[in-house]
């Protein structure tokens, strides 16, 4: 039995899943089992392979959102993480609400990746703080315009913390909460924010 993270890469770039799988393969608990190009072949490569870690494009060939729901129904110990350059919050939620466990932008460093594809595969949710950062920022501004649902203190605060980079159980921690009742207010959060 390896203690290695299995990760499979799917993505329609051939370059980048190399380059991806390349920077994966040199780190020592990973080990990248497949790859693939489309929606489709990461339904076959969740199934087939069952990585720890599925990595995945939001834009590539095929329902990118129905495979991610069909694999988080099918083989649920898979973990989906979205690696993208979409920017798009209906992505963002898209992804999250069909069973994604986190998501990155390309942009991210390798250290970054590595750091997402570990936090994942514990189970925890990963986004980019970044772009948490601005779905915070966007939701203060609907609000402001809109008078659109309130976060209660406890969702912003954890907002803040996600924001800035932690993960759920180091928001847990550094709010003496269960990581548990943590997820609970960022599922709260996501269906205040659509």
């Amino acid at each position: 039995m390896s203690d290695k993270i299995k990760v499979g890469i799917v993505d329609d770039h051939p370059l980048l899943r190399q380059g991806v799988a390349a920077t994966l393969d040199r780190v020592e608990d990973f080990e990248v089992v497949e790859q693939g190009g489309c929606a489709d072949e990461a339904r076959e490569i969740s199934a087939r392979c069952q990585p720890d870690v599925l990595l995945m494009d939001v834009n590539m060939p095929g329902d990118t959102f129905a495979a991610v729901r069909a694999i988080s129904k099918a083989q649920p110990r898979v973990k989906v993480l979205m690696l993208t350059v979409s920017e798009s919050e209906d992505d963002a939620y898209a992804a999250l609400e069909g069973g994604a466990q986190g998501y990155v932008l390309k942009g991210v460093s390798g250290p970054e990746l590595i750091q997402a594809i570990r936090t994942v595969a514990k189970g925890e949710t990963f986004i980019t703080p970044a772009l948490a950062a601005r779905l915070l920022s966007n939701f203060r501004k609907h609000r402001s315009e809109q008078h659109g649902p309130d976060l209660t203190h406890r969702e912003e605060q954890i907002i803040r913390e996600v924001a800035s980079g932690l993960t759920n159980r180091e928001v847990a921690a550094k709010l003496g909460l269960s990581e548990k009742t943590v997820k609970y207010y960022m599922t709260n959060v996501m269906q205040k924010l659509h």
